[in-house]
Order: structure tokens, then sequence, then C-alpha cells
């Protein structure tokens, strides 16, 4: 069996029916749709209550992040891959622009964020839960018919390259940015909110 006859089986055996429960479809959307709107919140909360020690490894990885989405968005321009409604096989449910498939951008952001915490000792505890919770969002897009195991496979892929590159040039790409920028840009936006002590410094 060759690696696109496996890719079409993957989905079939996955995607979801007529038949299906509704209450498993339902799960499948809260999963596929809202569990990426944890990323952003991580990141303002992480910046505004959180010390040196999660802020830096948070901007760090939302830098990785996105990269690896326009690393994403290249290889969607330069090989587009159908969603499987595109060509069409199986079923769908669930809305979506007829957009390059390969690779996964709900599953790239989650995927890059957990990797790039988890080479931070005090940030690992987040970084597994990311990944762990990749896990349903990829499962789910699959199921509701708007991509393939493929998409799924490439964006661990490309997550776990980018954020091993990123972290590799931390010393000189990251740690300038956090101090110079990041940083200073923080206490300018923020000064009210943390002379109140409302916010972490």
């Amino acid at each position: 069996m060759d690696n696109n006859s496996l890719n079409l089986a993957l989905f079939a055996y996955l995607n979801a029916t007529p038949d299906s429960d509704p209450r498993l479809l339902w799960m499948a959307e809260m999963f596929a749709v809202y569990l990426i709107w944890l990323v952003p919140t991580l990141l303002v909360i992480g910046w505004l209550r959180g010390s040196d020690r999660l802020k830096r490894p948070l901007l760090e990885a939302f830098i990785a992040t996105l990269l690896a989405l326009a690393a994403s968005w290249l290889i969607g321009a330069l090989w587009p891959t159908p969603r499987p409604f595109m060509m069409p096989v199986g079923q769908t449910f669930l809305d979506h622009a007829p957009t390059a498939a390969f690779p996964s951008n709900h599953a790239t952001i989650m995927l890059t964020m957990g990797f790039s915490l988890l080479l931070h000792a005090g940030t690992r505890r987040i970084g597994r839960c990311l990944l762990l919770l990749a896990l349903p969002v990829a499962w789910a897009r699959i199921y509701l018919g708007v991509h393939f195991p493929q998409d799924m496979l490439g964006a661990l892929l490309l997550a776990a390259g980018v954020a091993a590159l990123v972290g590799i040039s931390r010393g000189w790409l990251i740690l300038p940015f956090y101090h110079h920028v990041a940083r200073r840009l923080y206490h300018l936006l923020f000064a009210p909110l943390i002379s109140r002590g409302w916010v972490e410094r």
C-alpha cells in the first residue's frame, strides 16, 4: 500500500458518517474550532501574570509558531494539497474555505507551541499539556472531514523542526529580542497597570 492509499484508508476509518452520534459530532466541533483559543489565552495570561521564567519561553514559542505558520503558508502555496471535500471524498461536517490542507495550521500552532515550551524546564508541563491537547484537535479535524491524516503528520514534523531550530537560535535570536524589544514594549504599554500591581512586571 502506497502512502496516498494509506492516507485515504486512514481518513475513511476516522471520518464521521451521517449515522455518527450527534454528541460526538458536537464534541469534535468543540475540539476542532475552539480548543485552539487556549494558545492566545495562554500567551496573554502568561505575559500579564507570569514572571520572566514564563515570559521568555512563551515569547520563544510564539516566534517559533509564527515561523512555522509562515513555512506552512509557503508549503501550501508551492504544493497546494486539496482538502477531502475538494476531491471530494468522505463526509464533511464543518464549513471550511477550500484552502490548501497540508500541513494543518491548527495542529501546527498547538504542536509548535507544545514542542517549544517542552524545551524549557519551567514550562515542560504546559508543553506536554499542549501536545496532548493537539491529539483531539487533529482527530476532530479529520473526523469532521476538513483534513487528511497526512496533514497532521506534516504539521508534526514541521512543528518539531521549527521549535528545535528556534531553540538552537535562542542565544542570538530570542534573548536579545526579549530584553531589548519585547520587555521594553511591554513596560511601555502596561506601565499604568504595572504600577498598580495589576499585572506582573
